[in-house]
Order: structure tokens, then C-alpha cells, then sequence
């Protein structure tokens, strides 16, 4: 039995978490205008303990300006570019590094305060733990990625984009779930327990479908095939798993890329379809989860419309950057449903 007291505790690292976990949504959604503006290659160096303050002077600029001329993206992009342009990419990269330091310090700092204070309970140490390590780690997995576009091709690897993406969301949503743990009440009722366990693949569904957005990104491959629902005039385009790459080709073709990010978003739209009407439909379930359901399945809408939206207005940064902060809200629906039916009391049938 929890005493009051520890409840009082665990609500407050909650609500911390959830204020995290939305400063990390920023980042996302900041972290793909970066990459949208094509700014993520101005910094060519990694200070992650410095370098908190930016060019201020005239001096200052060219200096930076004059490193970043040294790369391959200056050489063989932006060859001949002004002063103002570079300080534009420069202030959306620099924006994307500073938040990062700041999630690191909004994130370490009460984390020490909650131990020192032992106001964490049971095993949640071990779990903040490991946030704060998988932090670190993104941090490395950030300038990784960078590397990979600062030698002869000056774009960074599609692999070490999605990667990072990819370990970004993972943090979130762990993060999103520990907070749950600590905050959410169990839920009334019953459920069909295969409904129940569906509702944790569909997380892991929406998460591979972030993925392979990392990889649409990563190849620009957005900017092909700029209709709907065919691509171009075939639903099937001719060049598809191109035999000289093999099975290379599911990372690293562009139509191929496209094709799989689309047909994988019309599974995932039926699946998520069947779920809401199932769970809906169930016996004896409390009015939260419907609600929660319900949720999901509008989130669901508005990124299908977002991502046709991008597509057919050849990826705006705008739309394109709401369409990626639409994946992070669907996969959030996603956990508080899951999360929800993980409280039900749950009983053997078919689904």
C-alpha cells in the first residue's frame, strides 16, 4: 500500500517528467525543422561542455563561417553563400544543440534533488537511470550523425539520422510511460486481454512507422512522387526493390523508401481502425479508455492528412514539421491508451 505521503512524491516526479517529455517533443519537432532547413551541418565542431554562447561579434561570425567553409557542404552545396544565409542555418542548428543542454540540465539537476531527498520509490531509480543515460547517449548518437555528413558527401547518413530519431522517440515515450506509472489511477472495467496486448503493438507499430519516416527524411525521398494516392501514375512504380541494391534497397532507394513509409501507413490506419472499433464495442469498458480510443483515432486522421498534405506541397517545412510532431502525438495516444488497458482487468477470448 502506497502511503499518502509517497503518492504526493510520485506525483510530483511525474508532473517533472511529463514537463520533460515536452520539452523533448520540442526538440523533436525542432530537431526536423533543423534537418528541413538543411541547417544541420553548419557547426562543424562539438563542444559539448562549451559553446553555450554564440557568435556575437563580426569577428566571431567570420571565424565560424570561415570553418564551416572548409566542409564539403560549403564546397559542393552552398558554395558562394553570404554571411546572413550561414547565420541562418547556424541559428537553427545552435537552437537545436542549446535545448539539447538545457533537457540535460532541466532533466539531472531534479533527478538529483528526488534521490538525494529519497523521495523515488521502489524501482523508479533504476528507470530514471536509465533516462538519463539513454539522454547521454543521444547526445553521442547527435554528433555521430553529424560526422557522417562532414566528409566528401555532405549530407548525414539516412542509418545514423533514423537512429537518432529513433532513440529521441524512445526516450520520450519511456519517459511518457514511467510518468503514467507514477500519475494514472487504474482504470474500471474489462476487456478482451488480446485487445489489451494489441494495444502495446500498436505502440511498437507507430514506432516503426516513425522510423521509416527517419528514412524518407534521411533520402529525401519525400520529394518524389509528389501525388495521391498513386505514385505518379502507377500504385506499384516501376523501379521498385531495384535488384542491384538488393535488400539495401528498403533503406536506401528512394522509391522503395516511399513505397514501404505508404503502404506501411495504410496497414497501420486498418489496424488502428479494427483496434478503436473493438475496443469501443467491448463490454464493460469505463468511459476514460473509450474517450482514450477515441483520441487515438483523431490523432490518426489529422497525421494521415498531414503526411498527404506534405507530400502533395512538395514537403513545406511547415507541414512537414507538423507532420513529424503528428507522429510523436499519434505514438503519445498510442501509449496512454495502451497504457490505460494495461490497468483493466483483463479475460481470455478471440479478437
Amino acid at each position: 500500500m502506497i502511503s499518502v505521503e509517497q503518492r504526493r512524491y510520485n506525483r510530483q516526479i511525474a508532473y517533472w517528467l511529463l514537463a520533460c517529455a515536452a520539452v523533448i517533443f520540442g526538440m523533436i519537432v525542432l530537431g526536423g525543422v533543423t534537418r528541413l532547413t538543411h541547417s544541420g551541418l553548419s557547426m562543424v565542431e562539438w563542444r559539448p561542455l562549451v559553446g553555450i554562447i554564440p557568435p556575437i561579434s563580426e569577428q566571431d561570425w567570420l571565424d565560424v563561417f570561415a570553418k564551416y567553409k572548409l566542409f564539403p557542404e560549403y564546397q559542393k552545396v552552398n558554395y558562394g553563400m553570404s554571411l546572413d544565409e550561414f547565420k541562418y542555418i547556424f541559428m537553427y542548428e545552435y537552437l537545436h544543440r542549446v535545448l539539447g543542454r538545457i533537457i540535460g540540465l532541466i532533466y539531472f539537476i531534479p533527478m538529483v534533488y528526488f534521490f538525494v531527498t529519497q523521495k523515488v520509490a521502489g524501482g523508479y531509480k533504476r528507470k530514471l537511470t536509465i533516462l538519463f543515460v539513454m539522454g547521454g547517449l543521444q547526445g553521442l548518437m547527435g554528433w555521430f550523425m553529424v560526422m557522417s555528413g562532414l566528409v566528401d558527401n555532405p549530407r548525414v547518413s539516412q542509418y545514423r539520422l533514423t537512429a537518432h530519431l529513433g532513440l529521441a522517440v524512445l526516450i520520450y515515450a519511456y519517459m511518457l510511460w514511467v510518468a503514467m506509472d507514477l500519475l494514472l489511477e487504474p482504470v474500471k472495467g474489462h476487456i478482451h486481454n488480446n485487445i489489451a496486448r494489441f494495444s502495446k503493438v500498436l505502440v511498437w507499430l507507430i514506432y516503426f512507422m516513425i522510423l521509416t519516416g527517419g528514412l524518407v527524411a534521411g533520402i529525401r525521398a519525400g520529394f518524389a512522387y509528389n501525388t495521391w494516392p498513386l505514385m505518379g501514375e502507377w500504385f506499384f512504380p516501376p523501379g521498385l526493390f531495384p535488384e542491384q541494391l538488393g535488400f539495401k534497397a528498403v533503406f536506401e532507394d528512394i522509391t522503395t523508401v516511399q513505397f514501404n513509409h505508404r503502404m506501411f501507413a495504410y496497414f497501420l490506419t486498418v489496424c488502428i481502425a479494427i483496434f478503436v472499433y473493438k475496443g469501443t464495442t467491448a463490454r464493460m469498458l469505463s468511459g476514460k479508455a473509450h474517450t482514450a480510443m477515441f483520441a487515438l483515432l483523431i490523432a490518426l486522421i489529422l497525421q494521415v492528412g498531414l503526411g498527404i498534405s506534405t507530400l502533395i506541397y512538395l514537403v513545406p517545412v511547415p507541414l512537414a514539421a507538423a507532420h513529424q510532431a503528428g507522429a510523436v502525438v499519434l505514438l503519445s495516444a498510442a501509449l496512454y491508451v495502451a497504457h490505460r488497458l494495461s490497468d483493466v482487468r483483463q479475460w481470455r477470448s478471440t479478437f
